[in-house]
């Protein structure tokens, strides 16, 4: 592999078993994908239903699992081969998460629920200091691009509505410009209109802070608003 290869994500030939299968040697794959591959700035839409594997493809992207087969490699670490310690250092450098339910710090402001991520990698607060000067400089560029008024940063995380709360989720993964952000069922708890107006949203500022995006959603209507689309246990 070369130190700066075209992708953010590569999957090949990869293969994940429950532990009890894969020791038996026997049982069908949760997840099968032979080849995937993600550039920086491009967007994956992952859909299916519900058991076909969707969140186990975010745990093999994350490191928090490993593939029984192939290789899965993020950010220039083959996430097969490495270490807990170098998979906590990618999850902290290089992977912003927007959670299902959020996980903002209600004891926080929605200003410091930004900063989160400077604070715990000095890779992102580097990389915030030197695209924007300051990591409050980009929080305050975040904050305004995805339309959260200054008049609501001081306040605590829990004092602000649902959808105000989900926006802050994607300032905070996406600071200190991470090469991969993962979505998962961001847009579970909004109707329709909210829905689609949030999506072109996430997808506007991973695009201006050129991070690969996944997001999982079961909703497949949402689908045509990715570069590549991966359906997992056939479509339905």
């Amino acid at each position: 592999m070369t130190d700066s290869p075209p992708w953010v994500c590569l999957l090949q030939q990869v293969r994940f078993q429950w532990a009890g299968q894969a020791a038996a040697g026997h049982g069908p794959s949760l997840i099968s994908v032979d080849q995937l591959s993600l550039a920086a700035g491009a967007s994956l839409f992952v859909g299916g239903p519900s058991g076909s594997g969707k969140s186990t493809l975010l745990g093999l992207l994350s490191g928090i699992l490993q593939p029984s087969q192939g290789e899965v490699w993020v950010a220039g670490l083959n996430l097969a081969r490495a270490s807990a310690a170098q998979r906590d250092s990618l999850r902290a450098d290089q992977l912003g998460v927007v959670f299902q339910q959020f996980n903002l710090l209600p004891y926080l402001s929605v200003f410091d629920n930004v900063l989160l991520p400077t604070r715990f990698s000095s890779r992102r607060l580097e990389q915030s200091q030197a695209q924007f000067g300051s990591p409050r400089a980009q929080a305050e560029h975040l904050l305004a691009s995805l339309g959260l008024e200054s008049m609501l940063w001081a306040r605590k995380a829990n004092q602000i509505s649902i959808g105000q709360q989900q926006r802050v989720a994607v300032c905070r993964a996406l600071m200190g410009r991470p090469q991969l952000v993962i979505a998962d069922e961001p847009t579970s708890s909004l109707d329709e209109d909210n829905r689609q107006a949030f999506l072109e949203l996430l997808l506007r500022a991973q695009r201006e802070q050129g991070a690969a995006l996944v997001m999982v959603s079961h909703d497949s209507r949402m689908a045509s608003a990715f570069e590549q689309v991966l359906f997992l246990g056939g479509r339905h």
